[in-house]
């Protein structure tokens, strides 16, 4: 059975009213068209809906049943449309973000409170990875929006990407290293020492640009370890087993005993940007990078 909403509205205002012209008169039509779509109706079923006679319109049991369902019907068009519309406006839907804990611990929890009390019948899924991990899940459309680091060359073309903020290198020592008392240092007074930098899977660009920025200053880094993470990275440092060169941001994770030392001949930018594939056109995403990019002033002084 096929039948149109507007029939099923003719259908129910004249069985409110027990009169054809008195459900001409609330849908705003006239009496031959109300009557053709009760014919219609009768004749899609092959059931009287109603007796009709010069004096009253009485519905018959079988349109008592019709009338219980049509308003069921009509009350599910209603939520549907109306969740369409929810839906192209970004109200409703899922969202699934990956970020790097050590770039955006400090704003995250802020963005996705700001986001959620917007919208709060979007269902948020938060998932920390490494940059590498995020290329793949983007591969395997697994998440929405990426926190990450520039993308490589090969596939920046299938993304929009803006820069959230932008960070410096500094050198992580621990509290008891002979380095830790100066604020500020250069890279070749690290020529001597065990090196601790984060796994190059993990982040071709910072790990590549760490290892040329110690050539140019007259030396090999002494690689000793090379952690999937920045916490690792951290507790390394603080027990002792070397020093680091790595992205100032990573002082926002626990850093008991470690210090963050100034790299003054140490000039590489290391963006945090926010990545969305350019085939994603949800409206959830959309409303989720509007609020973002509201917020990326306050993100970048806050993590200056």
């Amino acid at each position: 059975m096929v039948v149109d909403i507007k029939i099923l509205k003719s259908f129910i205002s004249v069985a409110a009213h027990q009169s054809f012209s008195g459900a001409a008169r609330e849908l705003n039509t006239v009496q031959p068209a109300i009557s053709r779509h009760i014919a219609m109706l009768e004749d899609e079923l092959g059931v009287a809906l109603f007796i009709r006679n010069s004096r009253e319109v009485v519905i018959t049991a079988a349109g008592e049943q019709l009338l219980h369902d049509a308003k069921q019907i009509i009350t599910l068009a209603n939520k549907a449309k109306y969740q369409v519309m929810r839906a192209q406006q970004g109200q409703i839907g899922e969202l699934k973000i990956a970020y790097l804990s050590s770039a955006c611990l400090s704003f995250m929890a802020d963005l996705i409170r700001d986001y959620s009390r917007r919208y709060p019948d979007v269902h948020v899924s938060l998932f920390e990875m490494t940059a590498t991990e995020q290329i793949e899940a983007f591969k395997n459309n697994l998440i929405d929006v990426g926190f990450s680091r520039p993308l490589p060359t090969g596939i920046q073309d299938e993304f929009a990407s803006s820069d959230i903020y932008i960070d410096k290198l500094v050198a992580v020592v621990g509290q008891q290293h002979p380095l830790a008392q100066f604020a500020q240092i250069s890279l070749n007074q690290l020529q001597q020492q065990k090196m601790i930098i984060f796994h190059r899977d993990e982040a071709v660009g910072l790990f590549d640009d760490t290892i040329m920025m110690c050539k140019q200053a007259g030396f090999s880094a002494n690689i000793i370890s090379q952690p999937r993470h920045m916490q690792t990275l951290l507790t390394e440092v603080a027990a002792g087993l070397g020093v680091a060169i790595a992205p100032y941001c990573i002082s926002k994770l626990y850093s008991q005993g470690c210090c963050f030392l100034a790299l003054n001949d140490a000039h590489k930018s290391i963006a945090t940007q926010l990545h969305v594939k350019l085939t994603n056109h949800s409206a959830t995403v959309d409303a989720f990078v509007t609020l973002v990019l509201e917020n990326q002033p306050s993100i970048a002084q806050r993590m200056a």
